[in-house]
């Protein structure tokens, strides 16, 4: 049987060691001048040569003198206490009320000030080193300020860039159930289905970073929860969230299963594609070609539609051409490879995601923003990105795409081509044989450790997909691997679902 294998993030493996920050060694060869130099620390004094004593200076002597200067040595040292209160204490905070000082400044602040999420500092330390304290419960993103639970979601923005007031409202697992943030439970509760409405549907999504315009459909949820949240009335004005009161009932008993997008629908046959062959057309369609041309040369990797403005690839694909989004173009709904010539779709921007590192790939995931919307057919269509509580097993059956090289160092295809693999938990993964502690939480492995089908050279930031509740779901967007199809060498993805709230982040500031 002839495997097939698609591209990734090539990487030779190295079998030297990480090089480490080692120390100097000191002479200790007696013959080295500088080993018989004489060395002080800073602030000590060299001892002074001894000086022979006078036939003047009896014992008796020594003791009168003795004590007479400690006697003004003490009288000296009173006065100039006394002075150096008099001076400073009167601008000096008092003691029984400066309980923690701020910083450098030096400004003090009662406990009860301390991580209280209002910052009484000049540099804000008594909010943004909460992270030591038991007050800190909820961190603001990147910037690592602090606030409280009851301060999340409570319609006054505590974080830098008001990401408290943004991740309000979410989706919950496969059958996407609405939740939104309860500040006074400081738990994720769902939404009652009770007054609902479609227009209160597209306010959630666009809430969460959907235009309202892919919005799809509202259905009622039968589920049990210890707690509910309710529209106050059917008349939604502004965010969700602040139209939610919580009730320790709901009368219906039904919760919001909210469809923000029309996803994960296709044409495959399950049966169709074994060990791996061409790609029919349906069977992918959120599928593209990612192309960026540098000078004569032209780059090719993958990518996968989540909305018809948003594309999710891999971001080595684009790392260093952020600024520069126009040498890249899209080509959807198509089975064959295309030429960079040829009429495809403009990228509007081009987003990494921050944590991103090169060196290690980890985090390696980003967006595109196309400068005109994809028109969605059988061929052309999102898939689904996972919902919050969606977890992935070892052995979960995914399937990779894409145009890249059929063998390492091989030629690229010019068919879309398919196939299925297994996950690898990350425990197997990071095994001495396998990647040796190389997966982080934002990786995900998946392919046969005994290789023949693996991702390759051209597929990087393609789709690893999954099938549940007849939908597909984008697991993650492939990166890297040692080789390909080797043993031992599965392919290695980013995990989609760590990097939920960035992407939902990108397009509620770029929508």
């Amino acid at each position: 049987m002839i495997h097939f294998v698609f591209s990734h993030l090539h990487v030779q493996q190295n079998s030297t060691e990480p090089n480490v920050y080692g120390s100097i060694p000191m002479s200790t060869d007696t013959s080295d001048p500088q080993f018989n130099q004489q060395v002080y620390l800073i602030g000590s004094i060299p001892p002074e040569a001894k000086k022979e004593a006078g036939t003047w200076c009896t014992a008796r002597r020594k003791k009168i003198v003795c004590i007479v200067s400690s006697v003004c040595v003490l009288i000296a040292a009173a006065i100039i206490i006394a002075v150096l209160y008099s001076i400073y204490a009167p601008i000096t905070t008092p003691r029984s009320n400066c309980q923690k000082a701020c910083g450098t400044s030096g400004t003090c602040v009662l406990s009860s000030q301390w991580c209280n999420g209002v910052s009484d500092c000049p540099n804000r330390e008594d909010e943004a080193i909460c992270s030591e304290s038991r007050a800190c419960q909820m961190t603001c993103g990147s910037s690592g300020i602090c606030v409280l639970y009851t301060q999340w979601c409570n319609g006054i923005s505590e974080c830098p860039s008001g990401e408290d007031e943004k991740n309000c409202v979410r989706l919950y697992g496969p059958s996407f159930q609405l939740q939104a943030y309860s500040p006074e439970n400081a738990i994720w509760l769902p939404v009652c289905y009770d007054k609902w409405s479609d227009i209160a549907g597209k306010t959630a999504c666009q809430d969460i970073g959907y235009n309202i315009s892919t919005y799809y459909t509202s259905s009622q949820l039968l589920a049990s929860s210890n707690g509910y949240l309710m529209l106050q009335s059917s008349n939604v004005m502004g965010k969700l969230y602040k139209n939610l009161n919580y009730s320790a009932t709901c009368p219906s008993g039904n919760t919001v299963s909210l469809r923000c997008i029309n996803c994960g629908l296709s044409t495959k046959v399950d049966s169709r594609i074994v060990g791996g062959t061409v790609a029919f057309a349906g069977d992918w369609p959120w599928q593209i070609i990612l192309m960026k041309q540098v000078g004569t040369s032209t780059y090719l990797c993958g990518g996968s539609i989540i909305t018809p403005y948003w594309i999710v690839t891999a971001a080595h694909c684009i790392y260093g051409s952020t600024s520069t989004p126009s040498a890249f173009k899209v080509f959807a709904g198509t089975l064959g490879l295309q030429s960079f010539s040829s009429a495809g779709n403009l990228v509007g921007r081009a987003l990494v995601h921050p944590s991103y590192t090169s060196t290690t790939q980890n985090y390696d995931v980003a967006l595109l923003k196309l400068t005109t919307a994809l028109v969605f057919t059988t061929n052309l269509r999102p898939v689904c990105l996972p919902n919050v509580g969606m977890a992935w097993a070892e052995g979960q059956p995914c399937w990779i795409s894409g145009w890249g090289t059929t063998s390492d160092g091989g030629s690229i295809s010019y068919s879309l081509m398919a196939a299925s693999v297994p996950l690898i938990s990350s425990t197997t993964c990071n095994q001495a044989a396998v990647y040796g502690g190389a997966i982080t939480s934002a990786m995900m492995c998946a392919g046969y450790l005994n290789g023949g089908t693996d991702t390759c050279q051209g597929d990087s930031g393609g789709p690893l997909v999954t099938k549940t509740n007849s939908l597909w779901w984008l697991v993650g967007d492939t990166s890297w691997g040692y080789g390909c199809a080797k043993a031992n060498k599965p392919g290695v993805y980013g995990n989609v679902t760590v990097f939920l709230e960035w992407i939902y982040s990108q397009m509620q500031i770029y929508s």
